[in-house]
């Protein structure tokens, strides 16, 4: 498929719409501290997945119960720490391409509703659509979740581009069946160094005669 026939883009939330690195990784490191577990094992496998899905391969022995609440954990302290979360480079650029181009756009996240709102909101960023953890039966790198926010978008999944920033969302945009985008070095059928030269890829593509 070329960027021309793309009907919809389907966004990662973290890393790719919204700067939070740094407050992903500080929660992390906090969680593993009250949890016994080495802070880089943690963050090695945290970035993109459902908490939960990390939790249990950090600590295997728990019980269903005990990772639901040490997911909970997790998530709480991450809640109110919004002070350097911000839009990425390129993004509201994007985000206007799209709008002058009227191509439907969606995030997908493995963060709950409360803390993607919480962070789009610092962003500045209203998704017309968002897909939470809590909306799918199994998350990234499971392709629920972009098969979900494709159908919502009333767009073939085949027709959209999921633009992405780890390895577990891309496995997932790829299992969907559609087109991937790839931030941060990684390998996508395209490999950006920032979301304005998406915007730029899509406005030459989408209005070239």
């Amino acid at each position: 498929m070329e960027l021309a026939d793309i009907g919809a883009v389907l966004f990662d939330m973290d890393g790719t719409l919204v700067d939070s690195d740094a407050a992903v990784e500080r929660a992390w490191e906090r969680w593993a501290a009250e949890y016994g577990i080495d802070s880089s094992a943690a963050l090695a496998l945290a970035h993109g997945s459902p908490a939960d899905r990390t939790i249990r391969r950090l600590l295997p022995a728990l019980d269903d119960a005990t990772v639901a609440g040490a997911a909970a954990r997790q998530l709480a302290l991450q809640y109110d720490d919004l002070s350097d979360v911000v839009a990425t480079p390129g993004a509201r650029e994007l985000l206007g391409t799209l709008a002058r181009l009227m191509l439907p756009w969606a995030v997908v996240t493995s963060a709950d509703t409360r803390l993607a709102e919480a962070r789009l909101g610092a962003a500045g960023i209203v998704a017309p659509v968002l897909v939470t953890v809590e909306d799918v039966r199994v998350g990234k790198p499971d392709p629920e979740g972009y098969l979900r926010a494709a159908a919502l978008l009333n767009v073939p999944v085949a027709r959209c581009l999921v633009v992405e920033d780890a390895e577990v969302g891309l496995r997932a945009g790829r299992a969907a069946g559609a087109m991937t985008a790839a931030l941060k070095g990684l390998d996508g059928d395209l490999c950006l160094d920032d979301l304005a030269q998406l915007a730029r890829q899509l406005e030459s593509a989408l209005t070239t005669p």
